[in-house]
């Protein structure tokens, strides 16, 4: 070997070296627990510019601290979100929790001795509960089975909870004294569905449960305690929906119900007849939460319009209903009194951020407890969705929210990326959308949310309209109507659109680029179902009942076969745009198997199918750096095959 061809050859080794991002030092490091197939390095100029619209936080109201009047909330200063307490408005955030894994649901006892918290493993939904003593988690359930923190006692002695520990599968009903948990005792056996306690009477001689068997199909209970039995408050061969139960301080069950209804209104069910009495009617928009004050005075309810949230309030004594309207344009979640009067509740709004706050019923004045950072951002600075309302191929009326870039920054004809959601019982609402508005603001990509046949909140006839095998594809028809309006939307570039979707999203991404993929550029899965079948079969056993509800038995030979008909696996072949998939190994829902498959066919077709695999994650990535990592992956995948300019 000549020193002139070796003095050449290290020449050529150190451009490339220069030039592309192998070496260490320019890309980013990415966390140990993911495994990124096919994926290329993520470049730190690219972590640079985005990292505004990674810093940002979140506030969710919890709870109400009956003993110092402070509000609780979760709230992420790490990995993960965590309890924490706010003594007061806009005061400084105080952590209570510091466990490794999320914590989103905590309950503090009614005079307000004890805190209780539940949290999972790697995302498996394997809930333990705990209670905080001393600032550290007390495990209060037996660490192996799957329970689910439920209400306390008017008392405050005994905590009621779901727990799978006898059969491994199915939720049963227990009761514990929290301050003793070996106490814990088996009230109520299930057989299957989804069972879950929700409310004790006010003297704590009865409890409320809740059998989910569908989302138009649940069933009630009253348990008497003393006795042990239990009698059905509702007629099985007369499917009903609720969206909020709760025992008011005279006794009387009121529920947010669609029973005579298309929707949900608020009412009495009566609980010697079973009847129910609507007492507010909101024509044709849901009622969808609600919460009633502890001096009997008020109850808090909340409204949906088409995804967006409208907070009443209903004077027991008056009759008189009022609206809050100092609220900004978004979500409302978590509304729940205080035992003083005051209405904790969780706003989310694109040009807010999500943070907690308080109304007064009396005056309906709005406080705010939190300002989540947003990276240095401006968040009013977000573009505010506007509504899309269009009628489908069958002449149904569907709607979903655009977020549209600036036309002063980006102008021209923009890309759009179509972001279907899961459920399919869920709902686009006009939500925070974090790191993704970065692809709006700085990007100029619009993003629409759709919500198509199956999504709640239009009512009992829409949500069912998708209903098995042979209605399903339907949905995915929805997706082309909107595809033929938004391709005549002079702002929007026909030829640069894709498509994403979590959950049953992913399902309807895949089936999109199989039915559309001439219209598409790209398709970006999320823990999505590939084959309906296989899906059924490698659930988890205590969540298969309630999927063969929404999408067909997959025992039944000919529902099977329509089920493999439809499902993407089965004609991957056909899908010619490049696709991402992004798993969470220990997912209970979406089994990670199911994008295995799908990968596997697609590339044994030589198309791209990069894949973003999380070993310590679920249903989706809830730990900081995982998200992260998951939106520049994402972003490379979008760059490489959608803001590539049309041909």
């Amino acid at each position: 070997m000549t020193r002139k061809w070796l003095t050449g050859l290290l020449g050529i080794a150190a451009t490339f070296a220069m030039t592309g991002p192998a070496l260490a030092e320019d890309v980013a490091p990415k966390p140990v627990a993911l495994v990124a197939d096919q994926i290329p390095a993520v470049p730190l100029d690219m972590v640079d510019r985005t990292r505004p619209y990674m810093e940002y936080r979140t506030a969710a109201f919890v709870d109400w601290d009956p003993k110092t009047r402070a509000m609780l909330v979760t709230t992420r200063f790490a990995d993960t979100s965590q309890l924490h307490r706010v003594a007061a408005p806009m005061g400084q955030r105080e952590q209570l929790t510091f466990t490794s894994e999320p914590v989103y649901s905590a309950e503090y006892a009614p005079d307000g001795s004890a805190l209780l918290f539940q949290k999972d493993s790697g995302g498996n939904e394997v809930n333990q509960i705990y209670a905080l003593e001393n600032g550290r988690p007390k495990l209060l359930t037996d660490g192996v089975s799957r329970n689910s923190l439920g209400p306390w006692s008017s008392s405050g002695k005994l905590l009621a909870y779901g727990s799978n520990k006898r059969t491994g599968i199915y939720n049963d009903i227990y009761l514990m004294n929290p301050a003793h948990p070996k106490s814990a005792r088996m009230l109520m056996a299930s057989t299957g569905g989804g069972w879950f306690p929700i409310d004790f009477s006010p003297d704590d001689k009865y409890l409320l449960v809740f059998n989910y068997v569908s989302v138009s199909d649940n069933q009630l209970y009253l348990i008497d305690l003393a006795a042990g039995s239990a009698r059905k408050l509702t007629d099985s061969s007369k499917p009903v929906g609720y969206d909020g139960l709760k025992f008011a301080p005279d006794g009387r069950l009121w529920a947010a119900s669609d029973d005579g209804s298309d929707v949900k209104r608020l009412g009495i069910l009566n609980l010697e007849t079973s009847l129910f009495e609507p007492v507010i009617d909101e024509k044709i928009w849901e009622i969808t939460d609600f919460d009633i004050s502890q001096d009997g005075r008020w109850i808090a309810f909340e409204v949906n319009h088409a995804g967006r949230s409208l907070l009443k309030f209903y004077n027991l004594q008056s009759g008189q209903v009022r609206t809050v309207d100092a609220l900004p344009a978004g979500v409302i979640s978590g509304v729940k009194f205080a035992p003083w009067g005051e209405l904790g509740i969780t706003l989310n709004s694109n040009q807010t951020g999500t943070d907690a706050y308080s109304v007064n019923p009396e005056s309906l004045a709005v406080t705010r407890w939190t300002r989540s950072e947003t990276g240095g951002l401006d968040s009013t600075a977000n573009v505010a969705p506007e509504l899309v309302e269009i009628e489908s191929f069958d002449g149904e009326k569907m709607s979903g929210f655009l977020y549209r870039p600036d036309p002063a920054r980006h102008k021209g004809k923009r890309p759009l990326i179509i972001n279907i959601h899961g459920g399919p019982e869920g709902q686009a609402t006009p939500r925070f959308l974090g790191r993704d508005n970065y692809l709006i603001n700085e990007l100029g990509i619009a993003i629409f949310y759709p919500n198509v046949r199956g999504s709640t909140g239009f009512g009992k006839r829409f949500v069912a309209l998708d209903n098995g095998p042979w209605l399903r594809e339907n949905s995915v028809l929805d997706i082309g109507a909107f595809l033929d309006h938004l391709r005549k939307d002079r702002r929007i570039d026909g030829k640069r659109i894709a498509v994403t979707g979590g959950s049953y999203g992913g399902y309807m991404t895949l089936a999109s680029m199989l039915r559309y993929g001439e219209r598409l550029k790209a398709g970006l899965e999320v823990v999505g179902i590939s084959n309906f079948v296989t899906f059924l079969e490698n659930t988890q056993a205590y969540r298969r009942d309630l999927r063969r509800a929404e999408y067909g038995d997959d025992r039944d030979p000919e529902q099977r076969a329509k089920l493999e008909e439809i499902s993407p696996l089965v004609r991957a072949r056909e899908i010619n745009i490049p696709l991402m998939v992004v798993t969470g190994e220990n997912d209970p829902r979406v089994p990670e198997s199911e994008a295995e498959q799908i990968v596997t066919a697609i590339r044994a077709n030589g198309r791209p199918a990069w894949h973003l695999l999380a070993q310590n994650e679920g249903h989706g990535f809830r730990k900081k750096a995982n998200g992260d990592y998951q939106f520049w992956a994402s972003l490379l995948f979008w760059q490489k095959y959608l803001l590539e300019e049309a041909k």
